[in-house]
Parts: C-alpha cells; sequence; structure tokens
C-alpha cells in the first residue's frame, strides 16, 4: 500500500486531526530527495524543463515555489480552506483582494481598522473609481443602508485595530449573501488558532502573517485562503500578473512559526487576561479595551465565534492626558516601542502615530481613537514581570 504523507492525510479529510496537530505537520510532508523533515528553502528563480511545457509542476518562481507551495497547504488547512495564497506582505495581499474590483465598485467597511488598510483604500484605490464607506460594524444593522447595486464587497477587522471591536461573522455573512456581495475578513488579530472566518461565511480570509503566523518580529508576509474555487483562480492570476510574491526563506519562517501558533496564542492569552485585569484594576487608567471583559461590547459575539481572547489590548490613562500617555510609552523597558503586533515579545505603540497616522485625526477620535490611546501587543513573557514593567511606567 502507498504511504500517504501527512499533507494528503489532510487533502483527504481535513477534520481527521485536531488543530494543534494540523498546525505542526499541514502542508509539509519529508522531502523526497533527503528525507529532511523541515521543509527545505527552494532557493531558486527558475526550473529546468525536460521540454517546453513538460515539467514538474514549477516552471518561475514568480508563479510557484515549493516551499510557498507547502505553506499555502497549510495555511489553507489551519484556516478550514480550501486554498491558500502568499504575499509579500498583509498590504500585498489586500492590494491583491481590492483588484478584484472595478471602477465604480463600492465597498462597506468597518471604521475602526488598519491605518495602513484605510490608506491603501482612500489613497490608492480611490483615485481608480472604488468608493469606500466606512462604518461601525458593531451592530450589522448599519452595513445595509450603505448597500447599494453599486456595493460589491464588504470588508471587516474582528477584532478591530485597535479598538478590539467584534464584529458577528456569520451576520455579515448572511447580509452578503442576501445581496451577493463578497465578504473579506482579516483575521490577523485573532489568528487561525482562535477564530476561523470560512465556516462561518466569509468569502476571503486575509492575514498580516507578518504577526501572529510569523510569530518572531522577522519576517514581512501576507496570505489570503478561500474556498471557491474560480475567486482562487482569479486571485492567483493576480498573483502571478502582478508579481508582489515572497521569497522562499520568507514562506519558510511563516512555515516554522505557525508550528508553535497553539502554544504561543494559549500563552498569549493567558498574559493578556492577566495585564487586563491589571490595568482594570490600576487607579490612574480611565478605560481598558480588552475583548475578554463580560461588558466588552459583542462579548458574548466574541465568545461564539472564538476560542480565547488573545493578547491585544488598549487602554486610556485617566484625565485623556497625552502627555502622561508619552511618558508611560517611553517608560516601559520589557514592552519594546514599536509598530506591530504578533511576536513573542511584548510591544507598546501609540496608533495615532504610528500604525494609525494615515487615518485623519477627525476620523480617528469620530471613531473613538483618542490621542492618548495606547496599544499593548502581550508577549510570552512571564505576566508579573510584565505588569511589573506596566506599573513602573504608569506610575502609582
Amino acid at each position: 500500500m502507498k504511504k500517504l504523507y501527512l499533507h494528503e492525510l489532510y487533502t483527504m479529510d481535513t477534520k481527521k486531526y485536531k488543530l494543534e496537530t494540523q498546525l505542526i505537520h499541514a502542508g509539509v510532508e519529508p522531502d523526497p530527495t533527503t528525507g529532511a523533515i523541515m521543509t527545505p528553502i527552494y532557493q531558486t528563480s527558475t526550473y529546468v524543463q525536460q521540454a517546453p511545457g513538460v515539467h514538474k509542476g514549477y516552471e518561475y518562481a514568480r508563479t510557484q515555489n515549493p516551499t510557498r507551495t507547502a505553506l499555502q497547504q497549510a495555511l489553507a488547512a489551519i484556516e478550514q480552506g480550501k486554498h491558500g495564497l502568499c504575499f509579500g506582505s498583509g498590504l500585498a495581499a489586500t492590494d491583491a483582494v481590492l483588484k478584484l474590483l472595478n471602477p465604480g465598485d463600492e465597498v462597506i467597511a468597518t471604521n475602526d481598522l488598519y491605518g495602513g488598510t484605510y490608506r491603501i483604500f482612500t489613497k490608492v484605490f480611490e483615485k481608480y473609481g472604488i468608493r469606500f464607506h466606512f462604518t461601525g460594524m458593531g451592530d450589522t444593522s448599519s452595513i445595509e443602508s450603505y448597500i447599494t447595486e453599486k456595493t460589491k464587497m464588504i470588508w471587516i477587522e474582528t477584532p478591530t485595530n485597535p479598538l478590539l471591536n467584534i464584529i458577528d461573522i456569520a451576520a455579515c455573512a448572511e447580509i452578503a449573501q442576501k445581496n451577493q456581495l463578497m465578504l473579506v475578513v482579516d483575521n490577523t488579530f485573532a489568528s487561525p488558532y482562535l477564530q476561523n472566518p470560512l465556516p462561518l461565511g466569509a468569502d476571503i480570509v486575509v492575514h498580516s502573517a507578518t504577526k501572529y503566523l510569523g510569530g518572531h518580529s522577522d519576517v514581512v508576509h501576507g496570505a489570503l485562503i478561500v474556498n471557491d474555487d474560480a475567486l482562487h483562480e482569479q486571485l492567483k492570476f493576480i498573483q502571478n500578473s502582478c508579481g508582489a510574491v515572497p521569497g522562499p526563506h520568507d514562506c519558510w519562517l511563516v512555515l516554522r512559526g505557525i508550528k508553535t501558533l497553539h502554544v504561543r496564542m494559549q500563552r498569549h492569552c493567558e498574559n493578556g487576561e492577566k495585564v487586563a485585569h491589571f490595568l482594570r484594576q490600576h487607579p490612574k487608567v480611565e478605560k481598558v479595551y480588552w475583548i475578554g471583559f463580560e461588558d466588552h461590547p459583542n462579548h458574548a459575539i466574541a465568545c461564539k465565534q472564538m476560542r480565547g481572547f488573545g493578547g491585544m489590548i488598549s487602554f486610556v490613562l485617566k484625565g485623556d492626558n497625552l502627555d502622561e500617555a508619552m511618558k508611560v510609552l517611553s517608560g516601559t523597558k520589557l514592552f519594546a516601542l514599536a509598530e506591530s503586533l504578533g511576536g513573542v515579545e511584548s510591544l507598546i505603540g501609540h496608533p495615532a502615530s504610528m500604525t494609525h497616522g494615515a487615518i485623519p485625526r477627525e476620523e480617528r477620535i469620530k471613531n473613538g481613537l483618542a490621542d492618548s490611546l495606547i496599544r499593548l501587543s502581550v508577549g510570552i513573557e512571564d505576566a508579573d514581570d510584565l505588569i511589573a514593567d506596566l506599573n513602573a511606567a504608569i506610575g502609582e
């Protein structure tokens, strides 16, 4: 009997193994030439053909690369999807999705989203005749008032960046399907370990794999996962034609990161809970945004569509004092002041001037993003050390 490698087993029955096992093995098989257990880095730009058009499935590295193929298979499996596509960054993945649209099309997007996404929407694609409507989606009924015959797509993040709003994916999918719209879900903050939008009705899942999937702050990468074959072919055509593909070493780094996603996310969740409760009890903190609090808006929906609450937290000091916030941002030692998130190390950031600086101030304020808001990406260090670090920076 032919021996089946693990990725073939997943292809046959994606429900055969639990997620933790899939994270280790999905998309990966021992190297057929050496038996190496780790996927090789196929550092090549082209492939030798036996005759014109006669080859081993690979022609040119922009189009295909075996390391990238393994990662795309792994991403599809862990997101409970059929097809994965990799890109040079999360924004390159976003760019590919928007290229599905035509001039005159309209998109309804959540009003609390990553600043880079807002920038590519408004500064790049609006000038090509695509119109974007931004609205709060905590109550999904707000979406329907923006739908016209020109609407083609609903774009959501959940949890949102940086206010940690929760959006009901299944409810959005129902609206999208009823109106024949495409539903795109940016799943970066949750990661596939905590949330899988495709089974809830999403058409496309977007990841900045730079974040939790890579997990070590050492790679910039993006990904899309879909179920529909025709949609996959459209996106694959864009991927190849526009060429915003990642190199094989970057793919290998994300493959390596995925193998420890479950143990890292478990610790991110544990530490996030401890830090969130510490901040909420601190006398100098006015408000803490963390989806694990029972009084967090749409907490019940988070419990329904997620497996945990993650390590992302935002907070505002009492008095909404920007000067005091700046002192905290510059006063931590373990929390490094830096953009990005999702690495093993803890990061602290100022969305208004860093990750969300591209959003006009009046828009940020209108959506609830205060100038003094501080965002934390809680890492996997000792939680007591992280709390002590924040306590020292905030002061008594």
